[in-house]
């Protein structure tokens, strides 16, 4: 393959950073690539620390969280850090992601560098799951409870698979093992994802406001120091509002139930995800059918990877064009309503406000983004 070059020792940094040429017109919103590469360092290494201080047995686990922040030298601090850079790092990806939908960074021939990144947020999702359950507290547990049950609307082998992720018939020490254990993996797994999307995207060169390709005879620039520059004040930005969260609101963007150790025989009145989950948590709890609601949730997921097929016209800048900047903005406007209606509880009207959102999601994607690439050809 052309990206094997990259593997050459004494090509690697300089042909993927140093001379790599890029289009002189890339605004911030470039960075959050970037600041997503340095949201997972952050999370491996106070990962890996995190874990040498954990145990994973529903017997000492949420004693050991305890041990982790009150007897751990600077235990408090990796834990805010660890903690606080999940929806860090969930944010700089969705920042990433919604201004590649805005500027048509999808089409082709990024559709191969697309599809990696949302196996990618795929593979986040997974992790950022497995990890919520680790502090066993009681969103944890109950949770873990609620999440792995959806499993068993498979038809035929969803029940077995309930078991398997259990390790059991409930959810127990077994299954807080195999959490751990996922937990540690996948980051390794998201790593290796992460180095191929990247070399992917450099294969295919960036795209930029005005999605034109690289040609000789453009006035290109190479990576450093041009953009260097502008992630050094990315990550700068990024740093101020991290360490904001970390030392002044490390527990804000958590549940108060999960610092109650767990009980199976105490439910919690409302059981909430984290805030990255709650728009397909809104989509799941608004439909009264459990099963097409699981059906419903993973396709409004399971839609950002058909996004390319969905693009009817031959041309990507549509921001430059037609109404699409209103309607992207509309679309903002659905996904923050739907976190909002998942904090909120399965009662009237939240329901109802919950369906009538669903239905613009999938509109904005199934009849929205159709129409707009097709006028804009």
């Amino acid at each position: 393959m052309r990206i094997a070059k990259y593997f050459l020792p004494l090509h690697f940094v300089e042909g993927l950073v140093y001379k790599h040429k890029m289009s002189p017109n890339l605004s911030y919103a470039w960075n959050f690539g970037s600041l997503a590469g340095f949201a997972l360092l952050i999370q491996i290494i106070t990962g890996i620390l995190l874990a040498m201080h954990y145990s994973p047995s529903t017997l000492h686990a949420f004693a050991s969280i305890e041990h982790i922040c009150r007897d751990v030298n600077y235990g408090w601090l990796l834990r805010s850090l660890h903690a606080n850079g999940a929806s860090m790092f969930f944010f700089v990806v969705y920042c990433h992601m919604f201004r590649s939908l805005y500027y048509g960074s999808y089409t082709e021939p990024r559709i191969a560098v697309w599809t990696i990144g949302m196996v990618i947020y795929i593979l986040m999702m997974a992790t950022a799951f497995l990890g919520y359950i680790l502090p066993w507290g009681q969103m944890s547990l109950w949770g873990a409870t609620v999440i792995t049950n959806l499993f068993s609307a498979i038809p035929f082998i969803g029940k077995e698979i309930v078991i398997w992720l259990w390790g059991g018939y409930s959810v127990s020490n077994p299954t807080l093992t195999r959490f751990f254990s996922l937990h540690y993996i996948l980051p390794i797994v998201i790593a290796g994802m992460a180095l191929l999307h990247l070399l992917l995207l450099h294969e295919e060169q960036s795209n930029n406001t005005l999605n034109v390709p690289l040609v000789k005879n453009y006035p290109n620039v190479y990576f450093h120091s041009f953009y260097t520059y502008k992630d050094i004040f990315g990550f700068s930005v990024f740093m101020y509002v991290y360490i904001l969260f970390v030392f002044f609101y490390p527990d804000f963007l958590g549940h108060p139930d999960n610092y109650i150790q767990a009980n199976a025989l105490i439910t919690p009145t409302h059981i909430v995800p984290e805030w990255y989950f709650l728009p397909f948590y809104a989509i799941l709890r608004s439909i009264p059918d459990k099963n097409i609601g699981i059906i419903c949730m993973g396709l409004s997921i399971a839609i950002f990877f058909v996004l390319p097929y969905l693009h009817m016209g031959n041309t990507r800048a549509m921001h430059l064009k037609t109404i699409y900047p209103y309607l992207f903005w509309i679309f903002q406007t659905i996904w923050i309503g739907l976190i909002w209606i998942g904090g909120q509880p399965a009662i009237e009207p939240y329901i109802t406000y919950g369906q009538i959102l669903t239905i613009c999601y999938f509109s904005w994607f199934l009849i929205v983004l159709p129409i707009c690439s097709k006028m804009s050809s």
